[in-house]
């Protein structure tokens, strides 16, 4: 997997394609993302860069109420790779 912002762009939707909203911030996060299930808020370190954006929230996507049929067609295709990739770790 390539770690450019057309990347992070097709991982990004899959979270928000599901309801999540997406926010980079300034904080001490110890893992570099804080979760807010009930109001469905993904919050990562707006300093991470790229690779590290995509990194966590790949690492993020098992964790959070992914509803596979609300995703488009293009994002259900790249979900099904990722969790193939988190099954084979």
């Amino acid at each position: 997997m390539k770690f450019t912002q057309n990347t992070l762009d097709k991982v990004e939707k899959i979270i928000e394609d599901c309801g999540y909203i997406i926010r980079y911030e300034r904080g001490t996060f110890q893992s570099g993302y804080c979760i807010l299930q009930e109001k469905k808020v993904v919050v990562l370190n707006k300093f991470l860069q790229t690779e590290g954006r995509i990194n966590t929230l790949i690492d993020l996507i098992p964790l959070l109420n992914i509803n596979f049929d609300a995703l488009t067609h293009e994002s259900q295709k790249l979900y099904s790779e990722l969790m193939e990739l988190e099954h084979a770790k």
